[in-house]
C-alpha cells in the first residue's frame, strides 16, 4: 500500500510555499497523524526551516551515509546501484524530515536526459525518473507516515517534472499578483502535459519487478497567502488580481470553461486566504518552531498572543479542509 503524497508548488518563487509546508507538517502532526515532510528543492529551504545550522553542518559535511535526498539517488548518478534506503531525520514524535541537499541540482541533468529513454523502453531511464516516488514511499515505510508532504522549487525543470510525477494530489500556493497568475498559467498546461506523456511511458516499463508512480498530480486547490492589502500596495489593483484567480485557475489548472460570476469567497478550489503573519514569522525562524507554538519565552508576548491563536485556528482550518479532500485519517481526539 502507498502513503498519499501532497506536493506543494508554483513555478513562481516567493509565494510562501516552503512556509506553508513546514507549518502543515507541523499541524497535521498535531492532529494525529504521522508525518513525513520531503524537501525535493536543491535550495533545502524546509530542511533549513526545521533544522539548525549545526545539525545541517552535521549532515551535509558528515559522513557519506543516505542521509539526505541527493545521497539516496547519488547510487543511480553514479551508475552504481539503484536508491539507497533513507535515513529519517527525527524532529518530533509523529514528525520526520527527508533531508534536501544543495547537491540534489546535480540530478537534475540524469532526469532530463533519462526521460526520453523511458519511451525506448530502457529500465535505467524508468529507475532515474522514479526515484523521487520510490524514495518518498521507502522513506514513508520507515517513518511509518499517513502522508508525505513535499516542498518543491519555483520552476518547470527536470527535477520538479519527476517531484511532481510522483505526486497524488498537487495544492498550488498563489499571490495577489500578476507574476503569480502568469506562473499559474504555464502551471496548468504543463501539470496536463507531463501526466499525458508519463501515462504514455508507463506503459512501455520493461521491469515487471519496478514499482512506478502513476502521475496522478490531482489538483487539489489553491491557497493564496499575504492577503492581507498592503499599504504599498493600490487597493484597487489587489482586488483585481483577487478577482481574476478563480478563473484563472479553472482554465489554466482545470481545463474547464470560465464563470464570469464567480468570487474567491464562493470558490471551492481555494482551500484558504491566509495572512502574512508578519510579526510572528521572525520569531518563529528564530525558534525554529511554527508559528503556532510560539511562546512567551520566545518573545510572543502582548498582542502576539492572541495572533498565535489566531495562526493555529487557520491552520487548522486549512488542514482539515485539505485532509478531506484527499480523504486523510485524521483522529478526532487530537
Amino acid at each position: 500500500m502507498t502513503v498519499p503524497i501532497i506536493a506543494f508548488f508554483n513555478n513562481k518563487g516567493g509565494v510562501g510555499k516552503t512556509s506553508l509546508v513546514y507549518h502543515l507538517a507541523w499541524m497535521y502532526r498535531n492532529l494525529g497523524l504521522r508525518v513525513l515532510a520531503a524537501d525535493l528543492d536543491p535550495q533545502a529551504n524546509l530542511t533549513a526551516a526545521f533544522l539548525d545550522e549545526e545539525r545541517l553542518e552535521e549532515l551535509w559535511e558528515g559522513n557519506n551515509r543516505p542521509n539526505t535526498v541527493f545521497r539516496c539517488v547519488q547510487p543511480l548518478v553514479r551508475g552504481i546501484g539503484d536508491i539507497a534506503t533513507p535515513e529519517v531525520e527525527h524532529i518530533k514524535e509523529r514528525l520526520g524530515l527527508l533531508v534536501g541537499d544543495l547537491l540534489l541540482s546535480g540530478f537534475e541533468d540524469d532526469l532530463s536526459a533519462e526521460w526520453p529513454g523511458c519511451t525506448d523502453r530502457k529500465e535505467r531511464s524508468f529507475r532515474v525518473i522514479s526515484a523521487f516516488w520510490r524514495l518518498l514511499q521507502e522513506a514513508a515505510e520507515v517513518h511509518q507516515a499517513d502522508v508525505v508532504l513535499t516542498d518543491i522549487g519555483p520552476n518547470l525543470g527536470a527535477i520538479n517534472r519527476a517531484a511532481l510525477i510522483a505526486a497524488n494530489y498537487v495544492v498550488v500556493p498563489l499571490s495577489p499578483d500578476l507574476f503569480s497568475l502568469q506562473g499559474l498559467k504555464n502551471l496548468g498546461p504543463t501539470l496536463r502535459r507531463w501526466r499525458q506523456e508519463w501515462l504514455e511511458r508507463l506503459e512501455k516499463n520493461p521491469a515487471a519487478d519496478l514499482k512506478l508512480p502513476q502521475g496522478q498530480m490531482q489538483p487539489v486547490g489553491y491557497i493564496v497567502l499575504q492577503h492581507s492589502v498592503r499599504l504599498d500596495r493600490p487597493v484597487k489593483a489587489y482586488r483585481r488580481w483577487i478577482a481574476r484567480i478563480p478563473n484563472i485557475y479553472r482554465e489554466a489548472v482545470l481545463n474547464e470553461s470560465e464563470n464570469s460570476t464567480l468570487s474567491i469567497a464562493e470558490d471551492p478550489h481555494c482551500l484558504a486566504l491566509l495572512k502574512h503573519y508578519q510579526s510572528l514569522m521572525p520569531l518563529a525562524q528564530e525558534a525554529h518552531k511554527p508559528m503556532f507554538h510560539l511562546k512567551p519565552a520566545d518573545g510572543a508576548i502582548g498582542s502576539h498572543i492572541q495572533a498565535v491563536h489566531n495562526v493555529y485556528g487557520d491552520f487548522k482550518k486549512l488542514a482539515h479542509k485539505i485532509a478531506e479532500t484527499v480523504q486523510l485519517p485524521i483522529l478526532t481526539n487530537f
